[in-house]
């Protein structure tokens, strides 16, 4: 169902697609959280089953207005938006805050958590035992998931597949980071770096009317795994938004109570003091990307020394991430009471 939406509020939809892609880009942060804050989880989902078997007659039929209504167009259409504009804007210049000022903006992430697990509780009003029980189980789920080992890299085209329909959660579920979840699985580097930067190099030289790289057996393989990996993104979107739209509308309380726990359980993933392990090979010498940067294996996480002033920083940007989340929920509801 299509919502009557005015100028602003599709312009801080498109913000939030922003926001929401610039989550998905940071290993242990989850654009479903945004979603979850920003009060538009349940349409996100909902709007999401609508890509189904009729929605593909409507397509085959040509009747692209009705497949723009299903499929609530204008909603999907402006958080995509803002998504491809994140990619290309603020996710760049995240990358560039991670890599000189990592402690920080972890820290931020970290303090955007705790005011989610904050705002997301203190509305929920079905606390009982049953949905005591799903809470610790997601809270159980979220730490074993933040210190799993990573495995090996594959780019097996089967195995990358699986790779973008588990990845793609970190979208639709609130609390687990979809390119954390890369990394887990070895494929980090090959699909959100190798295979990205394979897509920019073709994409330039097409441009510039070449096309040498259709003789270069690498660069190809790397489009294929990057096609691979995009259905496996699509058909994992499709099909996990449709087992959520069933359980959140089946089972509301203990689907909650489970995020609530999950999100609570993936603080360990974005603690903000820890150190980079890196890949090595059996030289025990560090492994480096196409790019020349040294590959992340996983995080040794330690305490904090609170007599230096870099901590008490952090701590800053901490309660500076609690009161962004507080701040757009606070905007949130009071737009929705007017």
């Amino acid at each position: 169902m299509q919502q009557t939406r005015t100028i602003t509020d599709k312009i801080l939809l498109v913000l939030k697609g922003l926001a929401m892609g610039a989550a998905n880009k940071v290993p242990g942060v989850s654009g479903g959280v945004v979603a979850f804050v920003a009060g538009f989880y349940e349409e996100f989902i909902y709007s999401l089953q609508k890509v189904n078997l009729k929605a593909l007659k409507l397509l085959t039929a040509g009747r692209f207005r009705s497949l723009y209504q299903y499929l609530n167009g204008k909603f999907l259409g402006l958080l995509i938006l803002g998504m491809l504009i994140s990619y290309f804007s603020v996710s760049k210049l995240l990358d560039y805050l991670i890599i000189h000022y990592e402690l920080y903006v972890w820290s931020a992430f970290f303090g955007m958590i705790i005011g989610s697990i904050y705002y997301i509780s203190k509305d929920f009003d079905d606390w009982d035992r049953n949905s005591l029980i799903f809470a610790i189980l997601g809270i159980i789920g979220g730490m074993a998931i933040s210190f799993l080992e990573p495995a090996r890299e594959n780019d097996n085209l089967w195995f990358v597949f699986v790779c973008g329909m588990i990845s793609v959660s970190g979208m639709t579920l609130p609390g687990l980071s979809g390119s954390f979840i890369l990394i887990l699985l070895g494929n980090y580097v090959l699909l959100l770096v190798d295979s990205v930067n394979a897509l920019y190099d073709t994409i330039a030289e097409i441009l510039l009317w070449d096309f040498s790289f259709m003789a270069d057996e690498e660069r190809l393989r790397m489009l294929q795994v990057l096609v691979v990996f995009a259905a496996g993104s699509l058909a994992g979107l499709v099909s996990l938004s449709h087992l959520l739209g069933y359980v959140l509308k089946k089972y509301k309380k203990e689907t909650f109570a489970t995020i609530i726990g999950f999100i609570t359980g993936s603080l360990g993933v974005v603690w903000p003091w820890k150190e980079k392990i890196f890949k090595t090979n059996e030289l025990g010498e560090v492994l480096i990307d196409r790019e020349g940067n040294k590959i992340i294996d996983n995080y040794d996480r330690y305490w904090p020394e609170f007599d230096i002033s870099q901590t008490w920083l952090a701590i800053f940007f901490i309660v500076i991430g609690i009161f962004m989340v507080l701040g757009l929920a606070w905007y949130e509801n009071k737009n929705h009471r007017k």
